[in-house]
Protein backbone atom coordinates (compact mmCIF):
# COMPACT_ATOMS: atom_id res chain seq x y z
CA UNK A 1 0.00 0.00 0.00
CA UNK A 2 1.00 3.59 -0.63
CA UNK A 3 0.06 6.42 1.69
CA UNK A 4 -2.03 9.34 0.47
CA UNK A 5 -3.16 12.61 1.93
CA UNK A 6 -6.66 11.17 1.99
CA UNK A 7 -5.87 7.78 3.47
CA UNK A 8 -4.10 4.75 2.10
CA UNK A 9 -4.06 3.89 -1.55
CA UNK A 10 -4.60 0.20 -2.06
CA UNK A 11 -2.79 -1.48 -4.91
CA UNK A 12 -3.07 -4.98 -6.26
CA UNK A 13 0.61 -5.48 -7.01
CA UNK A 14 3.08 -3.48 -9.10
CA UNK A 15 5.05 -4.86 -11.99
CA UNK A 16 8.82 -4.74 -12.36
CA UNK A 17 8.55 -4.45 -16.15
CA UNK A 18 9.66 -1.23 -17.91
CA UNK A 19 6.88 1.31 -18.43
CA UNK A 20 6.69 4.00 -21.11
CA UNK A 21 4.84 7.13 -20.02
CA UNK A 22 3.19 10.14 -21.63
CA UNK A 23 2.57 13.16 -19.38
CA UNK A 24 -0.42 15.40 -20.16
CA UNK A 25 -0.75 18.64 -18.17
CA UNK A 26 -1.46 22.18 -19.32
CA UNK A 27 0.98 23.70 -16.82
CA UNK A 28 4.44 23.67 -18.37
CA UNK A 29 6.28 23.86 -15.05
CA UNK A 30 4.31 20.94 -13.61
CA UNK A 31 4.72 18.92 -16.79
CA UNK A 32 8.47 19.50 -17.03
CA UNK A 33 8.97 18.81 -13.34
CA UNK A 34 7.09 15.53 -13.55
CA UNK A 35 9.12 14.52 -16.58
CA UNK A 36 12.44 15.10 -14.83
CA UNK A 37 11.38 13.42 -11.59
CA UNK A 38 9.60 10.43 -13.11
CA UNK A 39 12.36 9.81 -15.64
CA UNK A 40 14.68 9.25 -12.68
CA UNK A 41 12.42 6.54 -11.26
CA UNK A 42 13.40 2.90 -11.88
CA UNK A 43 11.67 1.29 -14.83
CA UNK A 44 9.89 4.41 -16.12
CA UNK A 45 10.72 6.07 -19.44
CA UNK A 46 8.90 9.31 -20.27
CA UNK A 47 8.40 9.27 -24.03
CA UNK A 48 6.46 12.50 -24.49
CA UNK A 49 4.48 15.43 -23.14
CA UNK A 50 1.13 17.01 -24.04
CA UNK A 51 -0.23 20.41 -23.07
CA UNK A 52 -3.94 19.55 -23.50
CA UNK A 53 -6.30 16.72 -24.23
CA UNK A 54 -6.07 17.06 -28.00
CA UNK A 55 -2.28 16.74 -27.88
CA UNK A 56 -2.58 13.86 -25.41
CA UNK A 57 -4.64 11.83 -27.88
CA UNK A 58 -2.38 12.72 -30.82
CA UNK A 59 0.80 11.90 -28.89
CA UNK A 60 -0.66 8.64 -27.61
CA UNK A 61 -1.43 7.59 -31.19
CA UNK A 62 2.12 8.32 -32.31
CA UNK A 63 4.12 7.19 -29.29
CA UNK A 64 1.94 4.31 -28.04
CA UNK A 65 2.89 4.69 -24.37
CA UNK A 66 1.94 2.10 -21.80
CA UNK A 67 0.44 4.77 -19.55
CA UNK A 68 -0.81 8.34 -19.87
CA UNK A 69 -0.51 10.47 -16.73
CA UNK A 70 -3.52 12.68 -17.41
CA UNK A 71 -4.46 16.00 -15.83
CA UNK A 72 -8.24 16.38 -15.88
CA UNK A 73 -8.59 20.14 -16.25
CA UNK A 74 -6.99 21.09 -19.57
CA UNK A 75 -7.94 23.40 -22.46
CA UNK A 76 -9.35 22.35 -25.85
CA UNK A 77 -10.18 18.87 -24.58
CA UNK A 78 -10.20 17.92 -20.90
CA UNK A 79 -8.78 14.74 -19.46
CA UNK A 80 -12.19 13.10 -19.24
CA UNK A 81 -12.90 13.39 -22.96
CA UNK A 82 -9.31 12.52 -23.83
CA UNK A 83 -9.52 9.36 -21.71
CA UNK A 84 -12.82 8.38 -23.28
CA UNK A 85 -11.44 8.90 -26.79
CA UNK A 86 -8.26 6.92 -26.11
CA UNK A 87 -10.24 3.93 -24.87
CA UNK A 88 -12.76 4.10 -27.69
CA UNK A 89 -10.43 4.32 -30.67
CA UNK A 90 -7.98 1.50 -29.97
CA UNK A 91 -8.24 -2.19 -29.23
CA UNK A 92 -5.16 -1.85 -27.02
CA UNK A 93 -5.30 1.67 -25.57
CA UNK A 94 -2.81 2.99 -23.05
CA UNK A 95 -3.73 2.81 -19.39
CA UNK A 96 -4.66 6.17 -17.85
CA UNK A 97 -3.74 7.51 -14.42
CA UNK A 98 -5.45 10.77 -13.53
CA UNK A 99 -3.31 13.30 -11.71
CA UNK A 100 -5.11 16.06 -9.86
CA UNK A 101 -4.63 18.83 -7.35
CA UNK A 102 -7.87 18.28 -5.46
CA UNK A 103 -9.14 14.86 -4.39
CA UNK A 104 -12.77 16.03 -4.32
CA UNK A 105 -12.74 17.18 -7.95
CA UNK A 106 -15.86 15.95 -9.78
CA UNK A 107 -13.75 15.72 -12.91
CA UNK A 108 -11.74 12.91 -11.29
CA UNK A 109 -14.80 10.73 -10.70
CA UNK A 110 -15.94 11.39 -14.26
CA UNK A 111 -12.52 10.36 -15.58
CA UNK A 112 -12.65 7.14 -13.55
CA UNK A 113 -16.08 6.43 -15.02
CA UNK A 114 -14.63 7.12 -18.48
CA UNK A 115 -12.05 4.41 -17.95
CA UNK A 116 -9.06 5.82 -16.07
CA UNK A 117 -7.38 3.14 -13.96
CA UNK A 118 -6.86 5.30 -10.89
CA UNK A 119 -5.80 8.70 -9.66
CA UNK A 120 -2.99 10.33 -7.73
CA UNK A 121 -2.61 13.72 -6.11
CA UNK A 122 0.01 16.13 -7.45
CA UNK A 123 1.22 16.90 -3.95
CA UNK A 124 2.25 13.32 -3.24
CA UNK A 125 5.92 12.25 -3.33
CA UNK A 126 7.17 11.30 -6.78
CA UNK A 127 7.86 7.72 -5.70
CA UNK A 128 4.14 7.29 -4.99
CA UNK A 129 3.18 8.74 -8.37
CA UNK A 130 5.71 6.40 -10.00
CA UNK A 131 4.27 3.41 -8.13
CA UNK A 132 0.76 4.33 -9.29
CA UNK A 133 2.01 4.40 -12.88
CA UNK A 134 3.63 0.98 -12.49
CA UNK A 135 0.57 -0.58 -10.86
CA UNK A 136 -1.86 0.65 -13.51
CA UNK A 137 0.58 -0.35 -16.27
CA UNK A 138 0.42 -3.89 -14.87
CA UNK A 139 -3.34 -3.86 -15.31
CA UNK A 140 -4.05 -3.74 -11.59
CA UNK A 141 -6.22 -1.36 -9.60
CA UNK A 142 -5.09 1.63 -7.63
CA UNK A 143 -7.66 3.01 -5.24
CA UNK A 144 -7.83 5.61 -2.53
CA UNK A 145 -10.86 4.04 -0.82
CA UNK A 146 -11.59 6.94 1.55
CA UNK A 147 -11.16 9.64 -1.07
CA UNK A 148 -13.09 7.73 -3.72
CA UNK A 149 -15.91 7.16 -1.24
CA UNK A 150 -16.16 10.89 -0.55
CA UNK A 151 -16.08 11.82 -4.22
CA UNK A 152 -18.65 9.33 -5.43
CA UNK A 153 -21.13 9.57 -2.58
CA UNK A 154 -21.18 13.36 -2.94
CA UNK A 155 -22.57 12.97 -6.46
CA UNK A 156 -26.12 12.14 -7.60
CA UNK A 157 -26.70 8.40 -7.92
CA UNK A 158 -26.63 8.50 -11.71
CA UNK A 159 -25.80 4.82 -12.21
CA UNK A 160 -28.38 3.32 -9.87
CA UNK A 161 -29.75 1.02 -12.58
CA UNK A 162 -26.36 -0.46 -13.50
CA UNK A 163 -26.22 -3.16 -10.83
CA UNK A 164 -29.82 -4.42 -10.96
CA UNK A 165 -29.51 -4.80 -14.73
CA UNK A 166 -26.19 -6.61 -14.32
CA UNK A 167 -27.82 -9.39 -12.26
CA UNK A 168 -24.77 -10.05 -10.09
CA UNK A 169 -24.85 -13.18 -7.96
CA UNK A 170 -24.63 -12.86 -4.19
CA UNK A 171 -20.97 -13.89 -4.22
CA UNK A 172 -20.17 -11.43 -7.01
CA UNK A 173 -21.73 -8.64 -4.95
CA UNK A 174 -19.56 -9.68 -1.99
CA UNK A 175 -16.47 -9.57 -4.17
CA UNK A 176 -17.42 -6.14 -5.53
CA UNK A 177 -17.89 -4.80 -2.00
CA UNK A 178 -14.44 -6.04 -1.05
CA UNK A 179 -12.97 -4.54 -4.21
CA UNK A 180 -14.40 -1.22 -3.03
CA UNK A 181 -12.32 -1.41 0.14
CA UNK A 182 -9.19 -1.61 -2.02
CA UNK A 183 -8.46 -5.28 -1.40
CA UNK A 184 -6.35 -7.09 -3.98
CA UNK A 185 -7.42 -10.47 -5.36
CA UNK A 186 -5.28 -12.33 -2.77
CA UNK A 187 -6.82 -10.18 -0.03
CA UNK A 188 -10.32 -10.98 -1.23
CA UNK A 189 -9.46 -14.68 -1.40
CA UNK A 190 -8.26 -14.59 2.20
CA UNK A 191 -11.30 -12.64 3.37
CA UNK A 192 -13.77 -15.04 1.75
CA UNK A 193 -11.69 -18.19 2.32
CA UNK A 194 -11.73 -19.15 -1.34
CA UNK A 195 -9.01 -19.78 -3.91
CA UNK A 196 -7.31 -17.00 -5.85
CA UNK A 197 -8.54 -18.48 -9.12
CA UNK A 198 -12.11 -18.37 -7.83
CA UNK A 199 -11.71 -14.68 -6.99
CA UNK A 200 -10.26 -13.95 -10.43
CA UNK A 201 -13.26 -15.61 -12.01
CA UNK A 202 -15.69 -13.58 -9.88
CA UNK A 203 -13.85 -10.32 -10.62
CA UNK A 204 -13.91 -11.05 -14.34
CA UNK A 205 -17.64 -11.78 -14.17
CA UNK A 206 -18.28 -8.55 -12.26
CA UNK A 207 -16.42 -6.44 -14.81
CA UNK A 208 -18.18 -8.14 -17.72
CA UNK A 209 -21.66 -7.88 -16.24
CA UNK A 210 -21.22 -4.22 -15.27
CA UNK A 211 -19.58 -3.31 -18.58
CA UNK A 212 -16.81 -1.78 -16.45
CA UNK A 213 -13.53 -0.71 -18.03
CA UNK A 214 -11.54 -1.89 -15.01
CA UNK A 215 -11.75 -2.49 -11.25
CA UNK A 216 -11.82 1.20 -10.45
CA UNK A 217 -14.79 1.80 -12.74
CA UNK A 218 -16.60 -1.14 -11.14
CA UNK A 219 -16.06 0.38 -7.70
CA UNK A 220 -17.40 3.75 -8.87
CA UNK A 221 -20.54 1.96 -10.08
CA UNK A 222 -20.84 0.12 -6.78
CA UNK A 223 -20.86 3.38 -4.82
CA UNK A 224 -23.12 5.21 -7.25
CA UNK A 225 -25.67 2.41 -7.20
CA UNK A 226 -25.77 2.27 -3.41
CA UNK A 227 -24.52 -1.34 -3.26
CA UNK A 228 -21.58 -0.08 -1.21
CA UNK A 229 -22.47 2.37 1.54
CA UNK A 230 -20.07 5.16 2.61
CA UNK A 231 -19.38 3.48 5.94
CA UNK A 232 -18.65 0.02 4.52
CA UNK A 233 -15.40 -1.44 5.88
CA UNK A 234 -15.32 -4.95 4.48
CA UNK A 235 -16.81 -8.35 5.11
CA UNK A 236 -15.86 -11.96 5.16
CA UNK A 237 -17.34 -15.38 5.34
CA UNK A 238 -16.89 -18.94 4.34
CA UNK A 239 -16.52 -19.75 0.70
Amino acid sequence: MIGSGAGEVAVAGAAALPVTLLIADDDEVTRSGLRVLLSAQPGITVVGEAADGVEAVEQARQLRPDVVLMDVRMPRRNGIEATRQLLAESAEPPKVVVITTFENDDHVTAALSAGAGGFVLKRRPVREIAEAVRVVAAGEAILFPAALRRMVTARPLGSAEALPEAALTGREEEVLRLMATGLSNPGIAESLTVSLETVKTHVGNVLTKLGAHNRTHAVVLAYESGLVAPGFAGCGGPG
